[in-house]
């Protein structure tokens, strides 16, 4: 064991002015790096193309000394393709939206004439050691390497402290000290339900049972989450560390990933990396020379939401359909194939190695209250910066969407976000200043879940908004228990209603009465959850849907059968573009005459509204 640790000390020697350089540009040889941003955001805005035409004009120009570096993402996937420049002696650079002419002009004037571009410069907003520092909100722990490293060398994973943990655990702590450590650390799941993450390995070390398994859940199915498959993407070896790391606390010889199959670019560096590290004896058996034994395999999801739920997940790795059970039993006790099995998520995995290298009051110091540590979240919608941003437990909604995120766009005024996806709920602007941590959330109605942000602003119908989250949750209803699967279809039928002007006093009162019933009895965790959206949009949006129901009327203009349009006569001039532009033919009128509606042909889609540039059109 000591020699496989000598060997990583070597590596990451060998390494040090590589990783000196991407982290603070004090690299004192003349290594002069271009690291171009390649997960699957970088890859679909056209970073390829990028990367080809740095790497054609690196060898036009003859530039041995620079060196083109592929890696994940950095999280500003609002201004992808993105590209670092390294050179020595000098801070980092960060270039946005770069496209292959800029790619050409950064190496032509930033790396030969030493005139960085200004105006395509982007400003970062993290710091993976001082949350404070520079004025930055952003501290990376599950995020730490990604952006930085190729997520395909093994190498670059060892230079910045890959593996330490493991062989410093497999050294240095029995498996009891190592779960002594998690709970002291105070992490909690980043998954969604926040249970601790020691109490869930202890629990699971002290079952009964000489085969045990680790499961990581990188099921990844709220709309606008890739907080996982980003991790998977640009730092794999990560969670593969903390995976074995479990392994070895919890009892178990075995560890299965389990990842949906719409996730082709993570499942290819997972797979990258389980290769390397098996090549490396980092898995397998007599894991770093110790008597520790350990492997990891794939299995592929089909994308079903409920198998985010680790029952139902569990059941689909078995080759069963992916239905929840209730518990207890717990998995801990009785998982897959009836053994006792962990399972964690992408996230929560990603965070163990630090706590082991840094230790538990490093991390415990970090976050609020009982929500220590970091979180990372997707950060979408209606908001400037899209993208990955992960922040310390306690920091404020306001903090998030407009000192990172940058505001809302257009000049438009902030209305909601939704914290959790679907099984979260909506906050309104009263919570800006609210922390962000499991308790604050939970008590508003809301929940962390595994890290959906999106953004709304005052052009999005809270009705609207509930409705789109109740056809997720009802179309991904696994059916077992009634309450989930007849009573999130009656919900969104009573939404319906409401969006086509056919509702009443009565209907909000009957969404009040089975929302509750259904978080009282539905089987699983998502089921109970699922109503979520909509009591949490009732409560804080309440005279929205008010005026819904009574003056059949939707503020926003979203709900489209809400309205009537009319060609005010005095007003129109015949000029034909809302005429040509309607989709149904229900407009008639000649050329300088005033027009006219036909309402039982009209669609309300809106089109001849948008078109009339004379305000000719009434919408009532």
């Amino acid at each position: 064991m000591t020699e496989k640790r000598d060997d990583l000390k070597k590596i990451r020697d060998s390494f040090s002015s590589i990783r000196s350089l991407r982290e603070t540009g004090s690299n004192r040889d003349t290594r002069i790096e271009l690291l171009v941003g390649l997960a699957t955001c970088g890859i679909a805005a056209g970073g390829m193309e990028v990367y080809k035409a740095l790497e054609k004009e690196i060898a036009e120009q003859s530039l041995s000394n620079v060196h083109l570096v592929k890696v994940g993402c950095i999280g500003s996937c609002y201004c992808e393709p993105t590209v670092q420049v390294n050179i020595p002696g000098q801070p980092p650079v960060y270039y946005g939206y770069v496209d292959p002419d800029l790619a050409l002009r950064i190496v032509r004037e930033h790396l030969q004439e030493g005139t960085p571009l200004e105006s395509n410069i982007i400003p970062m907003t993290f710091s993976r050691t001082d949350p404070l520092g520079a004025k930055r909100r952003q501290l990376r722990i599950a995020l730490r390497n990604c952006g930085i490293i190729d997520p395909e060398k093994i190498e670059e994973y060892i230079a910045f402290d890959g593996y330490e943990a493991l062989s410093k655990v497999l050294m240095d702590y029995t498996p009891l000290e190592v779960i002594a450590i998690l709970k002291e650390s105070g992490l909690r799941g980043r998954g969604g339900g926040g249970f601790p993450t020691g109490l869930k390995w202890q629990a699971t070390a002290q079952a009964e049972g000489p085969e045990k398994y680790m499961i990581c859940n990188a099921d990844e199915g709220d709309p606008g989450a890739y907080m996982d498959r980003s991790l998977l993407e640009g730092d794999p070896h990560s969670v593969l560390e903390g995976l074995i790391i479990g392994g070895y606390a919890t009892g178990a010889t075995h560890g299965i990933i389990y990842i949906r199959a719409e996730y082709p670019l993570a499942i290819e560096r997972l797979t990258t990396a389980i290769d390397q590290a098996r090549s490396w004896g980092i898995l397998g058996q007599h894991i770093f020379g110790s008597s520790f034994d350990f492997d990891i395999e794939i299995r592929l999801g089909a994308g079903a939401f409920v198998c985010g739920e680790e029952t139902a997940l569990i059941h689909s790795v078995e080759g069963k359909r992916g239905e929840p059970t209730k518990k207890p039993p717990y998995p801990s006790e009785e998982g897959y194939l009836k053994k006792p099995t962990t399972v964690n998520n992408v996230e929560t995995l990603a965070n163990v190695p630090e706590i082991i290298l840094k230790g538990a009051p490093w991390f415990s110091r970090i976050g609020v209250g009982q929500s220590k540590g970091t979180k990372v979240f997707a950060l979408v919608g209606k908001v400037r910066h899209v993208g990955l941003v992960e922040v310390p437990m306690g920091t404020t909604l306001r903090e998030i969407i407009y000192d990172i995120g940058g505001g809302i766009p257009d000049g438009k005024a902030f209305k909601a976000v939704q914290t959790g996806g679907p099984s979260g709920g909506v906050l309104s602007v009263d919570h800006l200043d609210t922390p962000i941590d499991y308790e604050s959330l939970r008590s508003l109605g809301t929940m962390m879940g595994s890290g959906g942000m999106i953004v709304m602003d005052e052009d999005n119908c809270m009705v609207d908004i509930a409705k789109f989250y109740l056809q997720f949750t009802m179309e991904e209803s696994c059916g077992k228990c009634t309450p989930c699967r007849i009573g999130t279809k009656r919900l969104f039928e009573m939404l319906d209603s409401i969006t086509k002007g056919k509702g009443s006093s009565h209907t909000l009162d009957q969404l009040q009465l089975l929302g509750q019933n259904i978080k009282n009895s539905a089987l699983c965790g998502l089921g109970q959850s699922a109503p979520n959206p909509v009591l949490s949009t009732m409560r804080y949006f309440e005279e929205e849907y008010r005026i819904h129901v009574e003056d059949k009327k939707c503020p926003t203009g979203i709900c489209k059968e809400l309205f009537k349009y009319s060609v005010i006569a005095d007003q129109c001039v015949g000029c034909t573009a809302c005429r040509r532009v309607c989709p149904v033919g229900c407009i008639t009128g000649h050329p300088k005459k005033v027009h006219f509606i036909d309402l039982n042909l009209c669609i309300s889609c809106g089109a001849c509204y948008d078109a009339c540039k004379f305000h000719a059109i009434k919408r009532a």
